[in-house]
């Protein structure tokens, strides 16, 4: 995610979710976007839900930072997507922050139709 407005964007649309259904990690790209999660509740928000929270960092989006079971499928919000960056075997899909938050509720990826419903959430909530 690359802005504070992603996060509360996320936050609107996981809203109600007791748990994410697959892994949630939110890795913060600045310590300022960190302290305005913190500031805002979003961190505890984020953790009751299961999400790992990450240090500060371009580590996780460059693949330094944590590896995914093999043969995995990660929905990223990131701008890099290369063969084995998460682990040997894994498939990195590129995604809108909204399409990976709607990803985070069901354990399949959501149709065109689902993203619309959510984006429509969204919208009323500007």
């Amino acid at each position: 995610m690359t802005h504070i407005g992603h996060y509360r964007a996320t936050i609107e649309l996981l809203k109600g979710s007791q748990h994410a259904s697959t892994a949630l990690w939110i890795a913060p790209p600045t310590k300022m976007d960190a302290q305005q999660l913190t500031k805002e509740n979003h961190n505890q928000a984020f953790s009751a839900m299961g999400a790992r929270i990450e240090i500060p960092s371009c580590a996780l989006c460059m693949g330094h930072q944590a590896q995914v079971k093999e043969n995995a499928v990660v929905i990223s919000t990131s701008i890099r997507n290369f063969p084995n960056r998460l682990r040997k075997n894994t498939k990195v899909l590129l995604a809108s922050t909204g399409f990976a938050a709607i990803r985070a509720k069901p354990s399949y990826i959501a149709t065109k139709e689902e993203y619309q419903q959510y984006t429509q959430i969204l919208q009323k909530n500007k």
